[in-house]
């Protein structure tokens, strides 16, 4: 079967059909993934069946791949694996409990931000068969272009900090089953600074780059101008027109572009109902 892409009836996102990721990817077939990637933002794979290895070669034809700084949940074989699960051996965390608990993105918090994830979908709740757990994608290109005139002027030259640390202490806040970072981990992450307007590395088009999760103040404002303006900012990329909500199935690969996008997970289970995916981060670049 030929590689097809069928966009969905939202401001991003496409599924891909018509290609095993277990398999080797040729040129030609991988181009057009890539300039779906490109144009969609977000890239949905049905009905995979990876294995580690797989899911690590298929994510390095983008590029190189992070490790992540909680590495206390990457794959204990293969370290450029997250995981992400609500499952538990003993009273431990096997993976990322809370990965997605606000509108963020991944990495935003490094000085040079990811440009992409991958995330595998091996097991997924369910109640009364209805999957469980979505993921809603918002574009942050068609949030920028929607803004006023005056609202991009204002923003244009602002920058806004990031923080891991800072993401860690508003989930313990919320009453999350979190710990702070450790030094070593605080010290591989300290605040970064971007530009609340970037520029996509891969295609050029502005993006509204600004995110509840990790962003803790613009620069050079007063707390409150500044509290209202990411407040307003914040509601307005994660508006239903710029969203895609994405019903996991068991076998779904999903990637997704950093800049581009930003995501929130529904947190609508629990134990004994099982969440189980796999990741992997695509390096970015410096960001201004």
């Amino acid at each position: 079967m030929a590689v097809s892409i069928h966009p969905f009836d939202t401001a991003l996102g496409a599924e891909v059909r018509g290609l095993d990721i277990s398999r080797p990817v040729d040129e030609e077939s991988f181009a057009i993934v890539n300039d779906a990637y490109k144009k969609h933002s977000v890239l949905l794979f049905r009905n995979q069946e990876l294995t580690p290895q797989q899911h690590i070669a298929f994510s390095r034809r983008f590029g190189k791949l992070e490790i992540h700084v909680l590495d206390q949940w990457c794959h204990a074989d293969h370290p450029e694996i997250l995981i992400v699960s609500n499952i538990k051996d003993k009273d431990r965390h096997i993976g990322v409990p809370h990965a997605g608990r606000y509108w963020h993105t991944d990495l935003s918090y490094m000085v040079a931000p990811s440009r992409g994830s991958l995330l595998y979908a091996i097991e997924i709740p369910e109640q009364n068969g209805r999957a469980l757990g979505d993921t809603r994608f918002a574009s942050a290109v068609a949030a920028y272009d929607a803004l006023s005139e005056e609202i991009k002027k204002r923003i244009a030259d602002l920058s806004a900090t990031f923080s891991l640390a800072h993401h860690r202490s508003k989930l313990m806040a919320d009453g999350a089953d979190e710990n702070p970072l450790t030094a070593e981990q605080q010290a591989k992450v300290p605040v970064a600074v971007h530009k609340i307007v970037q520029e996509n590395p891969l295609t050029g088009r502005k993006c509204l780059f600004v995110n509840e999760g990790h962003v803790v103040e613009i620069v050079g404002l007063a707390q409150e101008e500044s509290r209202e303006l990411l407040a307003m900012l914040s509601r307005h990329v994660t508006k239903p027109e710029f969203v895609y909500r994405h019903r996991w199935q068991v076998g779904d690969l999903l990637m997704w572009d950093n800049v581009a996008t930003q995501h929130i997970a529904e947190f609508d289970y629990a134990l004994p109902q099982r969440r189980y995916l796999l990741r992997t981060t695509l390096e970015g670049v410096a960001l201004a």
